[in-house]
């Protein structure tokens, strides 16, 4: 089992950028894939970002390449998410996730079992 804990939120204007960490508790955390999801107001949560326990393997929406960029340090029990050039609609709160299983070609919420309580991210336009 491994439990998560989200930062790094806030308000920013539109082309600012963000840094979200995510710290796991456990001895196990190279032993997950790790991912990043958002939730607008009012919409379904969807998939940012995800990257295999090797951290060789990465996937993004396609709303965010280019300007997101998901990475891990195994050594420190943590995964993270830059964002730039931020835009209105990445508004949401962010959440992180982790599976026991091996990085998907296509992500999806139900895949993770494991959630954090989530960071919120304003962006003004």
């Amino acid at each position: 089992q491994v439990q998560l804990v989200e930062s790094g939120g806030g308000l920013v204007q539109a082309g600012g950028s963000l840094r979200l960490s995510c710290a796991a508790s456990g001895r196990t955390f190279s032993s997950y894939t790790m991912a990043w999801f958002r939730q607008a107001p009012e919409k379904e949560r969807e998939f940012v970002a995800a990257i295999s326990r090797s951290g060789l393997r990465i996937r993004y929406t396609d709303s965010v390449k280019g300007r997101f960029t998901i990475s891990r340090d195994n050594a420190k029990n943590a995964v993270y998410l830059q964002m730039t050039s931020l835009k209105f609609e990445d508004t949401a709160v962010y959440y992180c996730a982790a599976d026991p299983r091996p990085l998907t070609s296509s992500p999806a919420a139900q895949e993770y079992d494991y959630w954090g309580q989530g960071t919120q991210v304003t962006v003004s336009s």
